[in-house]
């Protein structure tokens, strides 16, 4: 089903390079595994109960990590109102909504498809934006369900996770089992960590690219979508500059997911995690939304130098 929101070849182009290439990864390193360990049958078992948790259980998985919860249209009618009528704006499939119980102002959605997909908010977004500017995010998060960019973010991260695992498994195997390991053993094991080490970065890499652009394209379509780019502007600095208040030990839980969110859950202090961001800069998002504005004859953005 094609909903209203603005389609996005560049967008559609990146995710399906990301997955070929990622597929042809996953399938280099089911192989080199095989090999490695000489039993297929586990790999292949544990490599497709991981895909398949993944992919099925996305949605829990991530409401579950955030302390979300389904909400009923009761406990939260404006919430629920705005999300109606924006997936009855962009014809597409209403999603169920979320809350999460926690302070951080953010957002995000889940599920494989438009007809499972999650929107959630946390209460610190609700308590800390205007109705436009809720609109401008939800819009966003619509966007990102729409062009099913969150389902090949879920699928493209399967196989940094299941690398990530073996690199684990294989560590504390040989921690608690070193004694016990002849030199061809300790051989394979050096290969195996080498290899899931490898692929875990090459993924990391991939997915990373490909989640920056897919935040311009949802921003773009929900610009586009409500025709009030300078809301969801103001929505961005406002998120943006409330996150970097609330101290880095406080947001660390939070950042396993930072490919989902809104905004990423940073400090206020650059480093390293900047040069790999999940997301575009702030200066780039707004200066975007600017140029929409422009299109729109819409006034200046908030937060944009003139």
């Amino acid at each position: 089903m094609r909903s209203r929101f603005r389609g996005d070849r560049g967008l559609t182009v990146r995710m399906t390079v990301t997955l070929f290439l990622l597929g042809l990864l996953y399938v280099a390193f089911v192989a080199a595994l095989i090999v490695l360990l000489k039993s297929w049958v586990l790999v292949i078992v544990v490599a497709a109960g991981v895909l398949g948790a993944q992919y099925w259980f996305s949605d829990r998985i991530a409401l579950f990590a955030m302390r979300g919860r389904v909400v009923e249209r009761e406990e939260y009618p404006e919430l629920h109102a705005v999300v109606d009528r924006l997936s009855a704006l962009a014809d597409m499939p209403r999603p169920m909504v979320a809350v999460s119980e926690i302070d951080m102002p953010n957002a995000f959605a889940t599920g494989r498809d438009p007809a499972h997909a999650v929107v959630c908010v946390t209460t610190g977004l609700l308590r800390r934006l205007e109705p436009a500017e809720l609109e401008g995010v939800l819009a966003h998060e619509l966007s990102h369900v729409a062009h099913k960019d969150v389902a090949v973010i879920t699928v493209a991260s399967f196989l940094g996770v299941i690398a990530g695992l073996v690199v684990r498994f294989a560590f504390y195997s040989q921690l608690f089992g070193g004694g016990r390991r002849d030199q061809n053993t300790a051989v394979v094991f050096a290969a195996v960590m080498g290899v899931s080490a490898a692929v875990y970065a090459l993924s990391f890499l991939m997915i990373r690219a490909l989640s920056r652009y897919r935040e311009l394209a949802a921003d773009r379509a929900a610009a586009m979508l409500t025709g009030r780019p300078s809301a969801l502007a103001s929505a961005l600095t406002k998120v943006t500059g409330d996150i970097a208040r609330i101290p880095s030990k406080d947001l660390r839980t939070a950042q396993a997911f930072n490919a989902f969110y809104f905004t990423p859950a940073l400090g206020s202090e650059p480093g390293v995690a900047r040069l790999f961001s999940t997301h575009p800069s702030l200066e780039q998002r707004l200066e975007q939304l600017g140029r929409i504005s422009a299109e729109l004859g819409e006034a200046a953005v908030p937060g944009k130098a003139d």
